[in-house]
């Protein structure tokens, strides 16, 4: 979930109602908002994020809006670095398994 707090939040500052909802384009539609909440503290403590009042709300409470901070873009590259990295190996494994499931060697075929 972090990565795409981080890609979320690379796009602009946001509320974490919006990053929880947003997360939906993931694959994870059915986040719990007090797991982003915590998660979005723990990015706060570790440096990552920085969280601020937003007051000129027209109804309701004031709500935090939460950004990135340059630590925070340094650790979003160092995901896409790493995540690219599984994504390769991920598509090597899964090429090589069809290569092996069409050549009828696989115990499904």
């Amino acid at each position: 979930m972090e990565p795409c707090l981080l890609l979320l939040l690379h796009r602009y500052p946001t509320h974490g109602y919006d990053l929880t909802q947003a997360l939906a384009g993931f694959g994870m539609e059915n986040v719990d908002g007090s797991t982003v909440y915590r998660m979005l503290r723990g990015m706060e403590g570790a440096g990552l994020i920085e969280s601020r009042w937003d007051t000129d709300v027209s109804s309701g409470p004031a709500r935090r809006i939460y950004q990135l901070t340059p630590r925070g873009h340094a650790t979003l590259a160092d995901w896409v670095s790493q995540l690219s990295e599984t994504d390769q190996v991920l598509h090597r494994f899964l090429d090589r398994y069809d290569k092996h499931m069409r050549e009828g060697e696989g115990e499904f075929h």
